[in-house]
């Protein structure tokens, strides 16, 4: 069975609506294309908003494209100190109960009711990876990350879909006290 994979940091990022785009950026706005991610289809994109919470702002947060039919900030605990925001950790797309913030672009502003989490540590796999690594959609694991300050992720979660490429997410909180490089590879723990 396989039991190495690659992991990746994310920093604060904004996934929108295309009436968020709009509102932020102007009215018939298309998000611009700067990278690919791993996931297919998905991107991020040239523009950027300022997210702003009740004790201080964060700007230069990366639009993550395409839009989405929801809107969702995606923070670490301490992008949340900053802003004065508790959010809890949540699987993308999991927002009833979650905290908001005020997003500003080129445009306009937003005003989120909710939509801010800390995202649960993850592994997107396709289904080919999941039965190579023995594992199923939904499933908790632990990872080990090797080196001089190894350390073992409990709870991470693994989604499964057949068109994801393997790879580990976590936010760089974590990924920095653990000493992570971007892409470096991690171990499956059964």
């Amino acid at each position: 069975m396989k039991t190495t994979l690659p992991i990746a940091m994310s920093d604060i990022h904004a996934h929108l609506t295309r009436q968020h785009v709009e509102r932020l950026f102007g009215k018939g706005h298309t998000l611009t294309r700067w990278r690919d991610l791993t996931i297919p289809g998905a991107y991020a994109c040239r523009e950027t908003v300022e997210v702003r919470g009740p004790a201080g702002s964060i700007a230069g947060a990366v639009v993550v494209g395409p839009p989405r039919g929801y809107t969702q900030v995606e923070v670490s605990f301490t992008n949340a100190s900053v802003l004065g925001i508790v959010p809890p950790l949540r699987e993308s797309g999991d927002l009833d109960g979650t905290p908001g913030a005020v997003l500003v672009g080129s445009a306009g502003e937003v005003h989120l009711d909710r939509g801010v989490i800390a995202a649960v540590r993850h592994i997107h796999m396709g289904t080919a990876d999941a039965e190579d690594f023995g594992v199923k959609d939904g499933q908790r694991v632990k990872i080990r990350v090797p080196g001089e300050r190894a350390v073992t992720f409990e709870n991470v979660i693994v989604r499964v879909d057949p068109s994801w490429v393997l790879e580990m997410h976590i936010d760089y909180d974590e990924g920095r006290a653990a000493g992570v490089v971007d892409f470096q590879l991690v171990e499956l723990i059964r």
